[in-house]
């Protein structure tokens, strides 16, 4: 479990794993270089993703960076030509959040045979999920009370959820030593949000 909280934190790492990833390497290591400036980086985690869209295959790649006092997202994504542009283009995207407003980091395992399990085995799939409060969703539905036969508006109840991103990584897809990496950079941006709030 120790070496699941050590991840490579060097600039030569983050750029090393942007290439591996095989999206526009230079474009994203600049972007995300840019918005990292001169901080020493905590933990990194790079994800690319591939979607089919009707007959297009389109790619986007995320990156999240932990240096001392902030967290980095920095999304790609790649589009075809259309009426705005006559040749393909990326869009690419960067975040920065001060460790202190970050208010939910959530770590969901996706464990198969759980009646086996030994500690340390590698989820099938981790889904990462982070609130910063930048964007919210609010279920509501209509609010009722016990009574069967009552038809009086009770006004609307529901939640409000803070999940500025969530990230899917599985072992099928993106390999184990990706879901490694997903497991230590949200044990380290757990214990750098806790460490923000003593």
């Amino acid at each position: 479990m120790e070496g699941m909280a050590k991840t490579s934190t060097t600039t030569q790492g983050l750029r090393a794993a942007i290439e591996r990833s095989g999206y526009y390497p230079a474009l994203v290591a600049e972007a995300v270089e840019a918005a990292v400036g001169g901080e020493p980086m905590r933990s990194f985690l790079v994800h690319q993703e591939t979607t089919f869209d009707q007959n297009e295959v389109r790619r986007h790649v995320t990156v999240l960076v932990l240096t001392g006092n902030r967290f980095i997202v920095s999304h790609t994504d790649e589009q075809a030509a259309d009426t705005t542009s006559p040749t393909p283009y990326a869009t690419t995207s960067t975040e920065s959040v001060k460790l202190g407003r970050i208010s939910s980091v959530v770590l969901s395992r996706v464990v198969a045979n759980p009646e086996s399990y030994a500690p340390g085995t590698l989820p099938r799939e981790v889904v990462l999920t982070i609130g910063w409060g930048a964007v919210s969703r609010i279920d509501l539905e209509p609010a009722a009370c016990g009574d069967p036969n009552c038809d009086a508006d009770h006004g609307y109840t529901g939640n409000s959820t803070a999940d500025d991103l969530s990230l899917r990584v599985s072992e099928a897809g993106d390999g184990p030593e990706t879901v490694r990496q997903a497991l230590a950079f949200a044990q380290s941006l757990s214990e750098a949000t806790a460490d923000v709030t003593r």
